[in-house]
């Protein structure tokens, strides 16, 4: 039972206790100084300089170490090799090598309203593809014009959005219009961002383009995240 004595006693620690300094709290600074430091991008991510046109290494800082290029357990087991599974949701593709082991790189995808799923056949490559504008899209944005299949295109380069490599997907024969390729930013990889398309960093495209085998399966899973607010580009 408390007595006056027992709540005297609990005030008096009480007002010790709002007395008592209390632990400095480390500027800003400082907290963002005893972070751990991020790992070094590998070594592959650095600059191209063999290429037609010049491929700029990845910043430091701008890529997730979730998104690196890398050799995973395959998690599509039941695929044949050779085969490259995207996953919208997880903002990956993963080309399958072996049973037990699948190489993942980090995408962009399609955003709300301009994803595709499905089962694709790889037809055939592009080294540094000329971008030729879907009239759909130049309906959205008629400033593209000029890129229009009737015009001819965009001029392969740094500024093409298609980048460095593009592998084209046809089913039963037709294209799709929707491809895998370059041309990707490190800020918008692991983001909902294209048209429809999947963008891989310059690098990583032309690493997938030299492994890929010609003909390969490709399945794009469908998505069933909600919908987001992502910007399209």
């Amino acid at each position: 039972m408390l007595t006056r004595r027992h709540f005297s006693a609990l005030a008096a620690v009480s007002a010790l206790a709002a007395c008592a300094p209390r632990q400095p709290v480390p500027p800003l600074s400082a907290q963002r100084a005893a972070a751990p430091p991020e790992a070094p991008l590998p070594d592959f991510y650095g600059a191209i300089t063999d290429e037609p046109f010049p491929i700029p290494a990845i910043e430091p800082g701008t890529l997730a170490e979730v998104h690196w290029r890398q050799e995973v357990a395959n998690p599509f087991p039941d695929q044949p090799v050779g085969t490259i599974v995207v996953d919208p949701d997880a903002r990956t593709l993963h080309l399958v090598e072996s049973a037990e082991t699948a190489r993942r790189y980090g995408a962009s995808v399609g955003a709300v309203g301009f994803g595709w799923d499905g089962t694709a056949r790889l037809q055939f490559t592009r080294d540094w593809p000329r971008w030729n504008v879907p009239e759909e899209m130049i309906e959205r944005r008629p400033e593209l014009e000029p890129y229009s299949v009737a015009n001819g295109g965009m001029d392969p380069g740094p500024d093409n959005p298609m980048g460095a490599r593009a592998l084209y997907l046809f089913q039963d024969g037709v294209d799709t219009l929707y491809r895998i390729h370059g041309g990707a930013e490190a800020r918008h990889i692991g983001r909902a961002v294209s048209s429809g398309c999947i963008r891989l960093l310059d690098q990583d495209a032309i690493d997938l383009e030299g492994r890929a085998p010609h003909g390969a399966t490709v399945i794009v899973l469908p998505s069933t995240r909600p919908a987001s607010f992502d910007p399209v580009y």
